[in-house]
């Protein structure tokens, strides 16, 4: 009759043991190098492409007014000689002017490709959020880390790393689109 207690308690102790042996187990920290994610995933690859297409017909748009603009100086610099004081300076004045409408139409452009980049970005990663977002539901993951390489996560093991699996499925979504 003594054993019993003795017993109970060594079996309550294992059972113990095993509920806090596998409740650590499922609510295992997990994480995702999230540059290697945003370099791997096929829509990555497509936006930016996409993007730079856009960048350079608009870049090219501004060398043409920059050209345009050089050229016109060239034949003022030629033709200088031959004009009055007045010519010379209404001359002068069109040609600043020209540059001052080049440089904020350079200016203005360049901050729309920033504003494009950033947006085209910004939907890449709200891909990749949502994704991960369900996939840690599915699979019961209290915590999914993101890892960037700027220290957030200085060390993890291996075991712990969820990129691969993550940008396989996450390509397979979008390959499936």
């Amino acid at each position: 009759m003594k054993k019993l207690p003795v017993i109970l308690s060594i079996l309550a102790i294992i059972i113990s043991g095993f509920s806090l042996y596998t409740s650590q187990k499922a609510s295992e920290l997990v994480y995702v190098d999230v540059n290697k994610l945003l370099e791997g995933y096929k829509r990555t690859k497509i936006v930016r492409a996409e993007f730079q297409a856009k960048a350079k017909t608009m870049n090219a748009n501004v060398d043409s007014l920059v050209v345009n603009w050089q050229k016109e100086l060239k034949a003022y610099e030629k033709e200088r000689a031959k004009m009055t004081k007045k010519e010379l300076e209404l001359k002068q004045q069109l040609l600043s002017n020209k540059q001052q409408q080049v440089n904020n139409y350079q200016q203005a452009i360049q901050k729309k490709i920033q504003e494009e980049d950033k947006k085209v970005t910004q939907t890449v990663i709200n891909d990749i959020n949502d994704y991960v977002t369900e996939y840690g539901k599915k699979h019961h993951y209290k915590i999914i880390f993101g890892a960037s390489g700027g220290g957030n996560i200085m060390y993890a093991d291996k075991t712990t790393d969820l990129t691969e699996t993550i940008l396989e499925g996450l390509n397979a979504e979008f390959s499936g689109k």
